[in-house]
């Protein structure tokens, strides 16, 4: 089992919509609503310089998803990335290939030149705060606010 790491293509698209399904049911904040991620994917694929889909694959087979999305931080001065939707499928869990996925998605966005990852966790998910902690994510003193359009 050697995992494979490349950008999305339009044939991953439902795969990954399948990865959001399974994810935005561990989140309290998210409902899947299937052409609502669909659509949120195209547009990250077909504007990679406001984001990137990565796939980690096993043996051709999509397993995990980490979608990288790309702004610019006035703290920095830089572009900076905040990471979304990192999700290992359910049969693929526990063999280090989240880690594998999230330290290649740093990886890459520090070759980029950006300078800092955020990312979001629901607060009640133990297992990925614990995930991301380990990954050396620190906690921050900043709230989330959201306000719908």
């Amino acid at each position: 089992m050697k995992p494979q790491i490349d950008f999305a293509t339009e044939n991953d698209l439902p795969a990954l919509a399948d990865l959001l399904h399974e994810l935005f049911t561990l989140e309290s904040d998210f409902v899947p609503a299937r052409e609502k991620q669909l659509r949120g994917l195209q547009l990250i694929l077909d504007n990679p310089d406001l984001g990137r889909l990565f796939v980690l694959r096993i043996d051709g087979k999509v397993a995990g998803m980490a979608n990288a999305l790309i702004t610019i931080s006035t703290a920095q001065g830089a572009r900076v990335l905040l990471l979304e939707d990192v999700i290992v499928s359910t049969e693929y869990r526990a063999a280090g290939l989240g880690r594998t996925l999230v330290e290649h998605v740093c990886a890459w966005a520090k070759d980029e030149g950006m300078t800092r990852v955020t990312l979001l966790a629901d607060q009640d998910n133990a297992a990925a705060l614990a995930f991301y902690a380990q990954l050396g994510f620190e906690n921050s003193a900043m709230v989330v606010r959201r306000k719908p359009l």
